[in-house]
């Protein structure tokens, strides 16, 4: 966005004392500090961001710190309150020689890390960071969620109001906000990068739990198919070791409840998979109580139904499978109106004739 005013139909570039008051007011200082270190009055200090926000069509002082990100002039937590090294020679702010040509976006950062499966946390160096309120953080998730794609200001604006839009243009606000918030203690300057798509968190940078639980979940697979089931067993373990309670809790919008859901969702289908993997190892006793528990929170699920059923059958309480299979099949009845399924009539009429069920079908979700 370029820092220009326009006198008619000529584009003319902010003059240097704007341009100064422009950066300074993108640093976070008030009149009378920018006043005293320009050397000018404050009543001239406001005179300039008048002109400012006429020229370059900004709404308010908010508008302006915006727009001075935006555009480059400023990065996040570098400033005269911060960090006076980091400068632009070219500004009479500027207390001492800027840092050479592209360090601080090629030195060694921190690692900044977001977490999702739960409460929204953010944490860099082992740090938590304050990530603002609600609708702040809202926008953080959609952009952790879509790591590796540009998110446009309309996607954040109906993901996370939906129907009921702000009355303001406040997305640009919030991601002004988070990138000081997620630029605390270091790192580069910005990890929220802006583009024609829209905003994008940099590829690299930050690690996202979801992807990690990805990376977990591929590992499992690989060593199931490489016949080592006590492996797929453990990255399963470790995968779902990182949902830390129902993913994020409390977040409103539209794009956090279908997202809520579709973790939520994802993370049953890790947890059947990794049972199944423990059913063919012998260990029916170690997955009795954890199929239970899944059970009873899905009530409805005919697979895990039939897994527990199995469980209980491997480990001799042949009833108890059985009782597990007339419990469901009256919830299907009650609450859906069908009958059970062809995978959970086959472990039933399996248990009865009392087969071997360990060839039978799991059901698990690929």
């Amino acid at each position: 966005m370029p820092i220009t005013k326009t006198t008619g139909r000529q584009a003319v570039p902010l003059g240097r004392q704007e341009r100064d008051v422009l950066y300074a007011v993108g640093c976070g200082l008030r009149d009378d500090e920018i006043a005293t270190a320009l050397a000018i009055p404050e009543e001239a200090v406001a005179g300039h961001l008048a002109r400012i926000l006429a020229a370059l069509g900004l709404r308010d002082r908010a508008a302006a710190i915006v727009h001075a990100f935006d555009c480059g002039l400023v990065a996040p937590g570098r400033g005269p309150r911060r960090q006076a090294t980091s400068l632009p020679a070219t500004s009479p702010l500027a207390t001492s020689p800027p840092p050479p040509a592209g360090a601080a976006r090629h030195a060694p950062g921190p690692r900044l890390r977001i977490s999702v499966l739960g409460p929204l946390r953010a944490w860099r160096d082992g740090q938590p960071l304050d990530l603002g309120h609600l609708r702040q953080q809202a926008v953080l998730a959609a952009l952790a969620l879509c790591l590796g794609r540009s998110v446009s200001r309309q996607e954040l604006t109906d993901g996370v109001w939906g129907e009921e839009p702000p009355n303001t243009n406040v997305v640009p606000v919030y991601i002004y906000r988070l990138r000081k918030a997620l630029h605390a203690g270091g790192g580069p300057d910005s990890v929220i990068e802006r583009d024609r798509s829209g905003y994008r968190l940099l590829p690299g940078v930050v690690g996202v739990d979801v992807a990690r639980v990805e990376e977990l979940v591929t590992a499992a697979s690989g060593a199931e198919r490489a016949g080592d089931l006590a492996e797929a067993v453990r990255a399963c373990s470790q995968a779902l070791d990182l949902f830390r309670g129902e993913p994020l809790a409390g977040q409103p919008g539209p794009f956090a409840e279908l997202e809520r859901l579709r973790l939520t969702e994802r993370r049953i289908v890790i947890v059947q998979r990794k049972l199944d993997w423990q059913l063919r190892l012998g260990q029916h006793a170690e997955a009795i109580a954890e199929l239970s528990a899944l059970a009873v929170a899905q009530p409805l699920n005919e697979p895990v139904a039939a897994m527990l059923m199995r469980a209980l059958y491997l480990s001799g309480r042949q009833g108890d499978a059985l009782t597990v299979y007339d419990r469901t099949r009256r919830r299907l009845a009650d609450d859906l109106g069908v009958s059970p399924g062809r995978l959970l009539r086959h472990t039933h009429r399996t248990i009865l004739r009392g087969d071997d069920i360990r060839l039978g079908l799991t059901g698990t979700t690929r």
